[in-house]
């Protein structure tokens, strides 16, 4: 079993006794956001990075928001991502079982114990009571906090309203002065007076327990040694320290990350339009770029590589390098990632990819596509990309003449029929369909023509595709569509071309 033992911010020390041992335990209410999602990968790099464990645990005893299948949308976008966990509901372990409502027996017996060490008691008291002091509070503008009614009923008391059956909760009993201090990696030493910490409830009036004490309970008998979470949760941890302190348990590293904003203002919301991980998937990124660009949403590597596997990512993962300051999303950057991403797949890893997209506009049998592919590759940033860049391998779209018009290339519309005139009796008379046959030709008629490349490949280019932008030169077009269709549409080209 390895201890980490904290020195210095974000550097950490080997102690034989106890293995790191990290979590990610989301609620089943929906979609995976991005903020989620990169949580579940720092906690794995923190595991992976000193050969420890990933647990997966399903945090669903809040009922109300829970959202049927969402637990499989959480397997399936962590085994996607390459998040692959140690221990979980699907597999087992030696901790189980790894889903929250399964473990609800035991919560009652601890905070019990609590009361009995003098850290926890019972209250009493109804909802029209705690309204009541509620609005009395708001009308005084002071925060609102269970004013511990019950705190100090005697032992009699309690006994008496237990055999009556009163309903109660199980409150945290706070200091009432001094102060508590806990270590944030992120953060540092945080200090919050006791007295502004609520007696709040650990176990309801229904026996079950709140979430910030399931939560602790839950991490303790799990082992875990690193808690990986939003910095919404740093208001709570004193309220946890405390459980620990009180329940004589080992404090765990805190590591608690800032958001990840749409913007300097706005947090990612998916009412907002934002996108989650499988929206993601589903607009053609790879997951491998997507979890690449989570890594840096807030984290910052010691040098200048930003294009890294998950493999490198374990490696170079330093908390040291986790930012304070939110992370803003930023899609160029991910479509920037992507696309690095692409171009280093190989060349059948790409056409795998790219095909489904490339037949929902190209019908053809007889299209070269692995010269497509070829052309695609380094032009592809997103793979949703792809249908409109090749809609015209089937058949040229309506287009107007003056898009023969272009400066840089000195050609015009006439020019453009001259040239496309000139070109065809030697594509006819080619024999050899291929890029570099053709290549050959066509710029050996350039050349006894004494003209720009441009004035010759834009019109070829423009008469084969009835566009602007293409994800090849009028060469590799040529071999793509097939020499029947290229010598077809260079016609149809020179006869849109020539005044009626």
């Amino acid at each position: 079993m390895v201890k980490l033992i904290q020195l210095e911010k974000g550097i950490l020390k080997m102690d034989m006794n106890k293995r790191v041992r990290t979590r990610f335990a989301p609620s089943p209410t929906g979609y995976m956001h991005i903020g989620n999602l990169r949580t579940a990968l720092y906690a794995y790099l923190i595991a992976k990075k000193y050969d420890g464990d990933f647990l997966l645990r399903i945090e669903d005893t809040d009922q109300e928001r829970y959202v049927e299948g969402a637990v499989d949308v959480i397997y399936d976008t962590l085994k996607i991502a390459g998040l692959k966990w140690d221990e979980g509901p699907d597999i087992g372990g030696p901790v189980g079982p790894y889903v929250q409502s399964q473990r609800m027996g035991m919560f009652k017996g601890y905070a019990e114990q609590l009361v009995k060490s003098g850290h926890a008691y019972y209250c009493f008291c109804d909802k029209e009571r705690l309204d009541e002091v509620r609005k009395i509070q708001e009308a005084s503008r002071i925060a609102p906090m269970y004013d511990r009614h019950c705190r100090d009923l005697s032992p009699e008391e309690v006994q008496e309203k237990l055999d009556a059956g009163v309903p109660y909760v199980i409150r945290q009993k706070m200091p009432l002065t001094g102060t508590t201090t806990f270590h944030d990696e992120i953060y540092g030493d945080i200090t919050v007076e006791n007295s502004t910490l609520d007696d709040q409830i650990l176990i309801k009036t229904d026996g079950m327990p709140t979430y910030n004490f399931a939560n602790v309970v839950d991490d303790h008998l799990m082992g875990i040694t690193h808690v990986v979470r939003g910095n919404e949760y740093l208001s709570s941890t004193p309220k946890y320290n405390l459980l620990y302190e009180a329940f004589g348990w080992d404090i765990p590293v805190y590591v608690h990350c800032s958001p990840v904003m749409k913007d300097q203002t706005h947090k990612l919301s998916k009412r907002n339009g934002d996108a989650s991980f499988q929206d993601l998937m589903e607009k053609g990124y790879l997951p491998e770029a997507v979890i690449n660009f989570i890594a840096l949403l807030g984290w910052a590597p010691t040098g200048e590589q930003e294009i890294y596997t998950v493999d490198e990512l374990k490696q170079a993962f330093e908390i040291s390098g986790i930012s304070k300051s939110p992370a803003i999303f930023d899609p160029v950057k991910l479509r920037a990632i992507n696309a690095a991403y692409i171009r280093n797949l190989s060349a059948e890893e790409f056409k795998n990819h790219a095909l489904p997209y490339i037949r929902q506009t190209v019908k053809s049998e007889t299209a070269d596509l692995d010269l497509l592919c070829h052309v695609l590759q380094p032009r592809t940033e997103l793979f949703t990309d792809i249908p409109e860049q090749v809609d015209f391998i089937d058949a040229v779209p309506e287009y107007d003449v003056s898009m023969y018009q272009h400066k840089k290339m000195k050609t015009t519309p006439e020019t453009a029929k001259e040239a496309l005139e000139k070109v065809l009796p030697v594509l006819e008379n080619i024999d050899e369909w291929t890029v570099d046959s053709i290549h050959g030709e066509v710029f050996k008629l350039i050349g006894e023509l004494g003209v720009k490349n441009g004035w010759m490949l834009w019109p070829l280019r423009t008469a084969l595709s009835g566009k602007q932008f293409t994800p090849g030169g009028g060469i590799e077009l040529c071999v793509i569509v097939g020499k029947e269709e290229t010598i077809n549409r260079v016609k149809n080209a020179i006869s849109k071309l020539t005044p009626a």
